[in-house]
Formats: structure tokens, C-alpha cells, sequence
């Protein structure tokens, strides 16, 4: 192990500290896109959907447990904004500003009935 500035051994957290700040003022902004994206290609190739159902569901019960229903509201119309400004509309189908609102609320009530 490294020795650290007090002349002891540095700890794993230090040395890993270190190591990504002296990594981060070498590579830039590409670079850790493209570890990203092959991190990503490696885990899919080796995970199934039941994988990425799980941790999909254990995100969303995190983020359950972490936030209100006000929370889930305020998303709901973000996105449901974001869609409206972006939509061209007159397709018949329900907006994304209407299907956000419906999935907040609706997530508003499973944790309301929790």
C-alpha cells in the first residue's frame, strides 16, 4: 500500500479518492461517456431481463420510500410539458402530459394505500 502525506498507509478510500481525481484531471468528458457505454454493453451481455426488472424495482422502491406524493406530481407534469412541447398532438392518442399526470397520481394512490 501507498504512503499517504503522514508517512502511513494509506487507506483503499484514499487511494481510490486519489486515483479518480488524478484520472479526472487527465480524461475528459468522452472518456468516461465511452467506459460508460462499454460498462453498460458488458452488463447487458451478461445480465437477462429479469436483471434489469429487478433493479428497476428496487429503484423505483427507493425512490418510493424517499419521496411524496407531491414528488410524483411535479414529474408527472414535467414530463407531461416536456412532451406537449415537443408533440405535434392530433394523433388521437392520449399526451404525455395526461399519461404523466395519470401515472403520478395513480403512483400517489399504491402509496397512499402502502
Amino acid at each position: 500500500m501507498a504512503n499517504n502525506k503522514n508517512n502511513r498507509k494509506m487507506t483503499v478510500e484514499e487511494a481510490g479518492r486519489m486515483g479518480g481525481e488524478k484520472t479526472a484531471k487527465t480524461h475528459d468528458r468522452e472518456f468516461y461517456q465511452e467506459i460508460g457505454r462499454k460498462g453498460g454493453e458488458a452488463t447487458a451481455e451478461s445480465h437477462d431481463r429479469d436483471f434489469y426488472e429487478d433493479i428497476g424495482r428496487k429503484g423505483g422502491e427507493a425512490t418510493s420510500d424517499s419521496h411524496d406524493r407531491n414528488f410524483y406530481q411535479e414529474i408527472g407534469r414535467q414530463g407531461g410539458d416536456a412532451r406537449s412541447d415537443n408533440d405535434g398532438g392530433g394523433d388521437g392518442k392520449m399526451s404525455r402530459e395526461e399519461a404523466g399526470r395519470r401515472g403520478g397520481e395513480a403512483r400517489a394512490r399504491q402509496r397512499d394505500n402502502s
